[in-house]
């Protein structure tokens, strides 16, 4: 075999080796903790208005956050790193598809007529 033909077989069996190494690195799975996707903003504003439903009057964010945590229904495995900073995103692109509303108190009365 000459030159060309072995460094061609070496190219090609490193050309493997790298892809099989760098293969995990590649994979874009899903977690089960994942919290950042619109599934799970979906599911944290239903629980927000759900909270706020059940409370007579309009909460604080620090209160808010304290009563989601505290939901029967708040799922702490998958959202353990949610936050008062989370909450306040998670306000802020509410507040960006609903303008009309601009607090937390608008919204609690909003769901508070809709019954």
């Amino acid at each position: 075999m000459s030159t060309s033909t072995w460094m061609m077989i070496a190219f090609i069996v490193a050309l493997i080796l790298s892809i099989w190494k760098m293969y995990p690195f590649l994979v874009n799975r899903t977690l089960e903790d994942d919290d950042t996707g619109e599934d799970a903003h979906e599911a944290l504003v239903e629980h927000m208005q759900r909270t706020l439903k059940s409370l007579p009057t309009s909460p604080s964010i620090k209160e808010l956050h304290k009563r989601m945590r505290e939901h029967e229904k708040f799922d702490k495995e998958r959202f353990w790193r949610f936050n008062e900073n989370k909450l306040h995103q998670l306000l802020h692109k509410h507040f960006t598809k609903h303008p009309h509303l601009n607090s937390i108190e608008d919204i609690h009365k909003e769901l508070k007529n809709r019954n």
